[in-house]
């Protein structure tokens, strides 16, 4: 009966394994992930840790070194690959050690296991005990991250649990000491023929979590580089409603600006530098950028924060002042008018003003306010 049961689960466990490492490596190809890549092996070794043991039962081989030596160097193999996989999913980045250490590590371990273990029913009690002390062991590292790999820590908790009860089942089974009663060895010994049903059971689970893990770690990177790209769409709206040279918004901006103002209506003046062709001319164009620098600067500072201060063109700001009133407007202006009195070369500069009313017409007093300032520069 336990034989029967044996093959039964064995097959049963074959034949999952196989379907989980086929999974991976589907999902390998569409994946590029490198977590992924470490749980293409594990899973690849876990298969072949199997049909070691579909091998040795089969074949009966006179020897139990070689199939010792694979069964464990792969089974280790197993473990430390997906706890890899684990690591690179929770903590990306992290340094992890290259292919040939792991290798050379379970090479080592494999050979130290086919010289030293006698027998199959020690063989089960120290590799399980190895399993499930690494599979905790590396839960526990990862506890940090628990909110990134819940479904992943969980899984190969359990994993790590159920080794650590196989252990058990091999240490009664063996029953060394004479302490165990023969229904403690019984229980055992029907375990131990079903465990690889329950390892199947719970590698189903483990294969879950590292999908899931793996898909929310997708999700979270999509969410971050969302925001990213949002972030640069901003600047980059910035840096295209701003003119370079004066940091004044531009031309670009007015639409918003207009939009937000229509509620309370506005004052809006268009100011005009006067003889900024004599400045270049006499003065040269580096010293001509100073002046509208420092004209842009000191339009900002008469003007309160809240005022749109907008670079219209080449030597032209206009000013959009919400719920400002004639009176203001013009007090502003001498103030402008005081700030460059002291400039040199001296700058000077003629103004339209017009009046928004509330819900007007944004078109009309740019109109206005252009036809404005060039009356004053008429007068002037």
């Amino acid at each position: 009966m336990d034989i029967l049961l044996w093959r039964w689960s064995t097959a049963v466990q074959l034949t999952s394994l196989l379907m989980v490492a086929g999974f991976f490596v589907v999902l390998a190809r569409s994946s590029r992930r490198v977590e992924v890549k470490w749980w293409v092996l594990a899973w690849a070794a876990n298969a072949t840790a199997l049909a070691v043991t579909v091998f040795f039962w089969f074949a009966q081989p006179s020897s139990l070194a070689l199939a010792i030596g694979g069964y464990t160097a792969s089974k280790l193999a197993f473990v430390l690959w997906l706890l890899l996989g684990a690591l690179a999913v929770g903590r990306p980045g992290a340094d992890l050690p290259p292919h040939r250490v792991v290798l050379t590590a379970v090479a080592a371990y494999g050979f130290v296991c086919a010289l030293f273990i006698p027998s199959i029913s020690v063989l089960g009690l120290v590799q399980h005990a190895v399993m499930g002390a690494l599979l905790i062991s590396g839960v526990v590292a990862l506890a940090g991250e628990w909110r990134h790999v819940a479904w992943l820590l969980a899984a190969l908790a359990a994993r790590g649990a159920l080794s650590f009860v196989e252990s058990g089942a091999y240490w009664v089974d063996l029953d060394a000491a004479g302490q165990f009663s023969a229904a403690a060895r019984e229980q055992a010994a029907w375990l131990l023929a079903a465990s690889s049903t329950f390892d199947t059971a719970v590698e189903w689970f483990v294969a879950l979590g590292c999908v899931l893990a793996v898909s929310e770690r997708a999700q979270r990177e999509l969410t971050q580089t969302n925001r990213y790209l949002l972030e640069a769409q901003e600047h980059l709206r910035h840096l295209a409603d701003r003119d370079p040279l004066t940091a004044l918004e531009n031309r670009r901006a007015l639409p918003t600006v207009f939009r937000d103002v229509r509620p309370e209506g506005a004052a809006v003046l268009f100011l005009d530098l006067d003889g900024f062709k004599q400045i270049n001319d006499l003065y040269g164009h580096v010293v001509g950028d100073q002046c509208l620098v420092r004209f842009a600067n000191a339009v900002r500072e008469s003007f309160r924060p809240s005022d749109a201060v907008i670079r219209y063109g080449g030597d032209e700001v206009l000013v959009v002042a919400p719920g400002m009133d004639e009176a203001a407007a013009h007090a502003r202006v001498a103030d402008l008018r005081e700030r460059l009195a002291d400039s040199e070369p001296r700058l000077r500069f003629s103004v339209g003003l017009a009046m928004m009313p509330v819900g007007g017409s944004p078109d009309q007093a740019l109109h206005d306010a252009d036809r404005a300032m060039y009356q004053w520069k008429r007068r002037a």
